[in-house]
């Protein structure tokens, strides 16, 4: 398994290390391990937290479907 440090993360996301402990702390951010102190992440869980934020236009939230029509 490969495993990436919250700077590793932070690099990746473009998000600040104190971001992604608030996210850790809301349960809105990518799964974590808490190993002794020290925190790390699962490569492939980091990349399926990124594909959750994909988006297909600049207004629309994820929870609506693409072609759907606001009633």
């Amino acid at each position: 398994m490969n495993f990436l440090s919250i700077d590793d993360v932070a690099a990746l996301t473009g998000l600040s290390p104190s971001t992604l402990a608030k996210k850790r702390m809301a349960g809105a951010g990518p799964a974590f391990f808490k190993l002794g102190r020290t925190i790390k992440y699962a490569a492939a869980d980091v990349d399926a937290w990124i594909m959750t934020r994909r988006r297909t236009t600049t207004w629309a939230d994820n929870t609506q479907q693409s072609g759907a029509q606001a009633a």
